[in-house]
């Protein structure tokens, strides 16, 4: 829960709201507060039950509620609808039972909701109340299958289905790359071919033409840049000096968990980053941003002295910085694990000629040129297999795992039993068919479980025709319909 709460010099106190001590106490007669977690599609085509869970007070046919969506913010009227709750159901297997009131402490669905909410939500009828924290997942979508009708005129339903979709499954993602493609994402190749079976039966009813399964990467750098990297405005009378640099390790799982982020104190965090990573403190307390989207595992920090001007363009900087750690400079892709410093700036004394249009594209070019001087590298998402057999069966998995570029990390007999469980990691990309070949080397009786661990550096040198890297980068870019090769430095590097 987000607690409002007031900071005096010394005490950090609560005020008692009528809701906290409602819902710590499960109160029926409190005011009503439930969290909606998903949709459960109905008989209904296109229709959806909002399933959650009542936390206090009494959910009711018929009562209005404010139905807060998960950007609502308290004293503002967006993603904010004040509606009737057309009825109450109880969701028992696969039967539905209308019913007249849920207390405190139950689930139920409710049906009329579903037309305000996309995944989630909050329903109260307390005014002051805040949103519950939207549900974080510890997995993330990792494969990505491109989707196109086989009948070009049926594109309007596959559209519609894929809004459909995407409001069913919480985990999943529908995207719209520019390059024209709708973008499905999911967490593993079982859990997509399960969304792609529901969005051609149930939410689209249209035949469908299914792209091979394609990992997402991300990009990183594991090295200091090896030159102070300087790009000029377009109008020649602003310059911005950069380095890049890769951040220690475990700082962007951290940035991750929500254990360092943008909304703590300066200078709590600024202690952890210089206590925990080795950062100077004066460095650390001058975060200006993380990116991309504003919380991602990427940080600019302003490491000048006596800059003139300098928050003025702070803004500017901070949007291009997002851009450029949205859609990186090797293939598009997410940055991770890199901090920038900013190490300089010259400015026009003119306000006129240090506006968005001079210093966001200025940004984004040093902060390429940064990346490209450092020893740029793909990271690859990993799965942590765990993998149930009987003692015969244990040959066969590490041949099938040293074929597609895994490793055993852990091997355990469960005791008073011949099974055996043994843990390993397994790169994304070779996933795809493994539960098969590791049955057909088995002989059946080998069951895995994936689920995403961590990101790891790809092999190889992306400027090394023959490596690896080299090969997914250009994969990639040609998938998303960009120029061949990675681009050269001197389109970002400028010279003094």
């Amino acid at each position: 829960l987000i607690y409002p709460f007031f900071i005096s010099k010394k005490y950090v106190f609560f005020p008692i709201i009528k809701w906290n001590l409602a819902m710590k106490n499960c109160d029926v007669n409190g005011p009503l507060m439930m969290y909606i977690s998903k949709m459960v599609p109905t008989s209904d085509k296109g229709r959806f039950y909002a399933f959650g869970r009542v936390f206090s007070g009494k959910v009711m046919t018929g009562m209005r509620a404010r139905i807060q969506g998960p950007n609502y913010v308290p004293g503002k009227k967006e993603d904010l609808y004040e509606k009737a709750i057309q009825r109450t159901v109880l969701m028992m297997g696969r039967y539905v039972e209308p019913i007249e009131d849920v207390p405190s402490g139950n689930i139920c669905g409710l049906v009329g909701v579903d037309q305000y909410l996309i995944k989630s939500g909050t329903i109260t009828n307390f005014k002051d109340a805040h949103n519950m924290r939207v549900m974080k997942f510890s997995v993330s979508p990792v494969v990505r299958v491109a989707v196109e009708p086989k009948n070009p005129a049926d594109l309007p339903k596959l559209v519609e289905g894929l809004k459909r979709l995407a409001k069913s499954d919480p985990m999943v993602q529908c995207l719209f790359e520019e390059s024209g493609e709708h973008i499905v994402a999911g967490a593993g190749e079982l859990h997509l071919e399960i969304c792609l079976k529901d969005l051609e039966e149930d939410h689209a009813c249209i035949p469908l033409k299914k792209s091979d399964p394609v990992v997402s990467y991300r990009e990183t750098v594991v090295d200091i840049s090896n030159q102070m990297c300087l790009s000029k405005s377009p109008n020649k009378h602003n310059r911005i000096y950069m380095k890049a640099q890769p951040m220690p390790d475990g700082l962007p799982e951290d940035i991750d968990k929500g254990e360092v982020n943008p909304r703590d104190d300066v200078k709590t965090r600024g202690r952890l980053l210089a206590e925990r990573y080795g950062y100077d403190v004066n460095e650390a307390r001058k975060i200006w941003c993380f990116g991309p989207d504003g919380g991602g595992p990427n940080i600019l920090v302003d490491c000048t002295k006596g800059v003139q001007y300098l928050n003025e363009i702070k803004d500017s900087v901070v949007a291009g910085f997002q851009w450029a750690t949205k859609e990186g400079v090797l293939c598009e892709e997410n940055m991770r694990g890199v901090r920038f410093d900013i190490h300089d700036v010259t400015l026009h004394a003119d306000a006129i000629h240090r506006g968005g249009g001079q210093i966001i594209p200025t940004a984004r070019r040093v902060l390429y040129a940064s990346v490209l001087t450092a020893s740029p590298r793909l990271l690859e998402p990993v799965y942590l297999v765990e993998i149930q057999c009987p003692e015969t069966a244990v040959g066969g998995i590490y041949g099938v795992l040293n074929r597609r570029r895994g490793h055993v990390i852990e091997e355990n007999q469960v005791a008073g039993t011949p099974m055996f469980i043994v843990k390993a990691y397994l790169p994304v990309n070779e996933s795809f068919g493994f539960t098969a070949d590791l049955r057909s080397n088995t002989g059946g009786q080998a069951f895995p479980q994936c689920v995403f661990d961590h990101w790891q550096v790809l092999p190889g040198d992306p400027f090394d025709p023959n490596s690896r890297p080299y090969q997914v980068i250009a994969e990639t870019r040609k998938r998303k319909g960009l120029k061949e090769g990675i681009p050269d430095l001197s389109n970002y590097l400028d010279k003094l």
